[in-house]
């Protein structure tokens, strides 16, 4: 919102119940108390009790905020009358409004949550009657420099917009569901008058402490410079085949079938940035934690004092509880202000879980490699093809057009084995070989044999040896 709302106008938080309005409400009111502010907390829906147990569930001390409540009394719920909470004979809207207005006038506050417009709407009966008394209630607060939220259930359906055209301002929380995991929480600035707000979708969570929001990255805003240079592996040959290596301020694209060695690759990356002093930034959705450092011991990669150290972080992630814009906002904190220079996420598959849908992950990602490559950070991108071997294989999503450079990995056969073979196909900031190296995994190594200019047809998905000479590396039967 640019900074926050401007104060002294009335502004709308509309969504479903179970959206966060109330948890909203009271972070408003807080920030307030902070600020020495006198406080004020009107409720027709939820008992001061109630309110109190929702701040304790958080942490909160609600003590300087004055809460106002006006809930049916309990006398008015006879047997006759169970249909309805709030209905004119009882609590008619005027004496209503007189209460709320005689409330204000003892508190003075700076800032009122009203919590919820259904009450008074079901009291007014009428949408004319409702209109009029909230543009009372506008110009009421207006001369008072008294900041207002009005919190809404969508009790008025989609159709009416009367209400959005009297606040100031308009905040729309919504629930997302998933057909597994957690639901996927967003909210909308719908409208905010004089403010040049962020417009689309940003992803929150609702956590012990209150919302926590992810703006929508916009990469054109974080630029900076950097020193260029290149990110070595410590394999000579790989680094070869790269040209020198991988440019910082770049991203790679490691694809392949299962277990071609592309994580492997990645975390050879990870590991000779810590060994150089630098910070790496490791996140898996596909593998666990004990799984990766027994893979890695085993390849001869000493993770663990690079763990201890902290210069490598590795981090398991689950996409079913995770949303894209939280995904974001993690890598950010990782990266901001000049702390990882390595980004690793270990599988793109894995991503594409927690997305909504395919469009979505290659806009993302898009501002996502943007804003890291602007910040010099060097970024490697794994992603698994369906299929092990043949023409068959394809990807879940396209993205090889936002890659700086692509490395493909590939099974192939010799001699009646299953042997590896890695090929560049693409760089964007320098030259690279355009032949084929065999790849060899373990035991305690990683190793890359020369050219093999004796194969070719590498990008059918199955590399044939056509030459006359035995030129692969020996020992792949351990």
């Amino acid at each position: 919102m640019g900074g926050g709302i401007p104060p002294g106008h009335l502004y709308l938080v509309d969504g479903d119940p179970g959206t966060g309005k109330t948890t909203l409400g009271i972070q408003f009111l807080l920030e307030g108390i902070a600020q020495r502010e006198p406080i004020l907390y009107i409720t027709l829906s939820e008992s001061e009790r109630e309110l109190r147990q929702v701040a304790q569930s958080h942490g909160w001390n609600l003590d300087g905020i004055d809460i106002y409540e006006l809930l049916p009394m309990e006398e008015s719920l006879k047997a006759e009358e169970q249909y309805t909470v709030l209905y004119p004979g009882e609590v008619e809207l005027s004496n209503t409004i007189k209460g709320i207005l005689r409330r204000v006038e003892d508190v003075k506050p700076r800032r009122v949550v009203f919590d919820s417009l259904s009450e008074l709407r079901l009291l007014a009966r009428e949408s004319l009657r409702f209109r009029r008394q909230l543009l009372a209630l506008k110009q009421y607060f207006a001369g008072r420099e008294c900041s207002v939220l009005l919190l809404d259930d969508h009790t008025a359906g989609e159709g009416e917009r009367d209400l959005q055209s009297i606040v100031h301002g308009v905040i729309r929380l919504e629930n997302l569901p998933r057909e597994y995991g957690t639901k996927r929480r967003r909210l909308e600035i719908v409208k905010l008058r004089g403010v040049q707000f962020r417009e689309g979708y940003h992803d929150y969570n609702i956590r012990t402490g209150g919302l926590e929001v992810y703006p929508r990255l916009v990469a054109t805003e974080h630029g900076r410079a950097f020193p260029r240079g290149i990110a070595s592996s410590g394999l000579p040959e790989l680094d070869a085949l790269l040209g020198g290596g991988l440019n910082r301020g770049t991203n790679t694209l490691l694809m392949g079938p299962a277990g071609a060695g592309k994580s492997t690759i990645a975390l050879r990356y990870a590991a000779a940035a810590a060994e150089r002093g630098e910070r790496a930034y490791f996140v898996t959705f596909d593998e666990g934690l004990a799984t990766l450092l027994e893979r890695a011991e085993g390849l001869g990669i000493a993770v663990q004092p690079l763990l201890d150290s902290g210069l490598l972080t590795i981090e398991v992630k689950d996409p079913a509880e995770l949303s894209p814009g939280h995904f974001i906002s993690r890598v950010r904190e990782e990266v901001e202000p000049g702390r990882a220079s390595m980004v690793v996420i270990d599988s793109l598959n894995g991503l594409l879980a927690a997305m909504p849908g395919e469009a979505y992950l290659t806009i993302q990602l898009h501002e996502l490699l943007g804003f890291l490559n602007n910040q010099g950070i060097t970024t490697i991108l794994v992603m698994a093809q369906y299929g092990i071997l043949g023409q068959g294989m394809a990807s879940p999503v396209d993205v090889s057009y936002l890659a700086d450079t692509i490395l493909l990995l590939r099974y192939f056969e010799s001699t009646g084995k299953v042997r590896q073979a890695i090929s560049v196909v693409k760089k964007r900031s320098g030259r690279h070989e355009r032949t084929i190296r065999e790849l060899q995994l373990g035991p305690d190594t990683i190793r890359v044999g020369r050219p093999l200019s004796e194969f070719q047809g590498v990008l059918t998905g199955v590399p044939n040896y056509v030459g006359h000479k035995a030129p692969l590396m020996d020992g792949i039967e351990q």
